[in-house]
C-alpha cells in the first residue's frame, strides 16, 4: 500500500515522512506512464497502469495472495527491472468523490517480456482473490494485449496453470496451431 503525501509525492505508509520507498521501486523498460479507470464508484476506483514504478514488495504480497510461494526478492526486483513492460491494477482511495488520491493498493498484474518487435510473453498474471470473479483479470488481459497490439507486437504467449486454461482460451489463447511445441531445460544436477 501507498500513501500519497501530496501530487507526486509517496510516503510509507505509518513513515510519517515523505519520500520515495527507492529501495523497493523499480521501473520496467516502457516506463512511461498512461492510465484508464476501470470503474469509480465515489470514495475508491480501480485503474489500469501502464509504465511508471512498481513497488517489488507489493508485487510480492499480491502473488502470495493468490498462492504462489514466496520468491527471493532480489530476483523479482530483477525481473521487473528487465521486463519490457509491467501492467497493474491499482484501488484507489480517494479523499472525496473525485477528490486527491489518499492511498492506492496492487490488485492485479501482469509482467510482459519481449523483443520489442515481433514477441511478447506474458508472466505473473495474477488478481487478488479478493477482487476475481469481478472481470477484472478479463480486462487487465484485454488491456495489455491492446496495448501489445497497438505497439504491433502480434505474436503474445503465456505459460499457464492447467485450472486457468479456459479462462485464457476464451480471451483467445490457443495452442499453437502449426503444432510448435514449447520445451524446457532444467538443470539436472
Amino acid at each position: 500500500r501507498v500513501s500519497f503525501a501530496g501530487r507526486g509525492t509517496q510516503a510509507a505508509e505509518g513513515s510519517g515522512r515523505e519520500a520515495a520507498i527507492t529501495g523497493d521501486l523499480v521501473a520496467p523498460q516502457m516506463s512511461e506512464v498512461e492510465e484508464t479507470t476501470i470503474v469509480e464508484d465515489g470514495a475508491s476506483r480501480i485503474i489500469f497502469r501502464i509504465g511508471g514504478l512498481i513497488d517489488v514488495r507489493e508485487v510480492e504480497e499480491l502473488t502470495e495472495k493468490v498462492g504462489w510461494p514466496r520468491r527471493n526478492p532480489h530476483k523479482v526486483k530483477l525481473a521487473l527491472e528487465n521486463s519490457f513492460m509491467v501492467t497493474a491494477l491499482y484501488r484507489q482511495t480517494l479523499s472525496e468523490p473525485g477528490g486527491s488520491v489518499e492511498c492506492e493498493d496492487l490488485i492485479g498484474c501482469i509482467r510482459v517480456t519481449s523483443d520489442t518487435v515481433f514477441n511478447a510473453t506474458l508472466w505473473d498474471v495474477t488478481v487478488d482473490p479478493a477482487y476475481q470473479g469481478e472481470g477484472l483479470g478479463k480486462t487487465l488481459m484485454e488491456m495489455t494485449i491492446r496495448k501489445l497490439c497497438r505497439l504491433d507486437i502480434r505474436t503474445i504467449s503465456l505459460f499457464a496453470e492447467p485450472q486457468v486454461l479456459e479462462f485464457y482460451r476464451k480471451l483467445g489463447f490457443r495452442k499453437d496451431p502449426q503444432g510448435i511445441k514449447a520445451m524446457f531445460w532444467y538443470p539436472i544436477y
